[in-house]
């Protein structure tokens, strides 16, 4: 469960100093017996201006919280959906490499970001750039996993679907395919249930198809995989004559020179 933190700012009146303000709340909580821990938030001074600037200032002051507010809780989403998906809990979220509850409790100006001799308006604006340049940086990131989740998502699909849509060059072998000047060998997904129907008639389709080539590579769930030998100038025939028994061939290339197996599927 988060920490709650109440952010309190107290008035110093004339004469007086933060020092004495911290310490009068220190006694007074502690006098009410609350087990409550007390953190300061150590504020350097700051440029203040001229009352104008500064009623010009708490306009801007509020539509920069809101700003940086809502890039804030994107951010928050984007790791969360991000832990989500890959199963991995953090234990916190951090500022600078700092978990929340320590950035809170021990906070320290950044001197070096926000010179303290700097106009408020200045720093209001340098803080609202920065927030903005994260937003940015933010887009691009999520934009980029976005397509590297979905090109790994279409690799998985092409790896476990069926051998309909599948990737088959893990499943085809050298010694399977058959390719010279006048033969070829083609990829044939047979539905599970037609297998017999396939043996019986594969030979038959058309008139130059090697008898006895067809041989089983792979089976699962819905399909089997055949090969198929047979003129190179009967392949069109053969595909269309295939189709017309609801047999699928499957578009097939063997690249020799690399010794891969490259597949994709053929659209009826």
């Amino acid at each position: 469960m988060a920490t709650r933190y109440w952010v309190a700012s107290l008035p110093v009146g004339q004469g007086g100093s933060t020092s004495s303000v911290w310490t009068r709340l220190q006694e007074s909580i502690s006098k009410q017996a609350f087990d409550t821990s007390l953190y300061r938030f150590n504020i350097p001074n700051l440029r203040v201006g001229t009352l104008d600037l500064l009623l010009s200032l708490s306009d801007d002051l509020s539509k920069a919280n809101n700003f940086i507010e809502g890039v804030s809780h994107k951010i928050r989403r984007q790791i969360e959906e991000l832990e989500r998906v890959s199963g991995v809990v953090s234990s916190s979220l951090t500022v600078d490499g700092v978990p929340v509850d320590s950035y809170l409790t021990r906070f320290m100006w950044d001197e070096a970001k926000y010179p303290t001799m700097s106009p408020l308006k200045e720093i209001v604006d340098g803080i609202h750039v920065q927030i903005a340049k994260i937003e940015d940086d933010l887009k691009v990131r999520v934009a980029e996993y976005t397509n590297v989740r979905s090109q790994l998502n279409a690799i998985n699909r092409n790896q476990a679907g069926s051998l309909a849509v599948r990737d088959l060059s893990n499943l085809v072998k050298p010694e399977d395919v058959v390719s010279s000047e006048h033969l070829t060998t083609l990829l044939a997904v047979v539905s599970k249930y037609s297998q017999k129907d396939w043996l019986s008639c594969y030979e038959s389709l058309t008139s130059y198809v090697v008898p006895r080539s067809s041989k089983k590579l792979h089976e699962d769930n819905e399909y089997a995989l055949y090969t198929v030998t047979l003129f190179s100038r009967d392949v069109d025939n053969f595909k269309t004559k295939a189709r017309e028994r609801n047999f699928q061939v499957r578009d097939f290339e063997f690249n020799l020179r690399h010794k891969t197996v490259g597949s994709r599927s053929l659209k009826n």
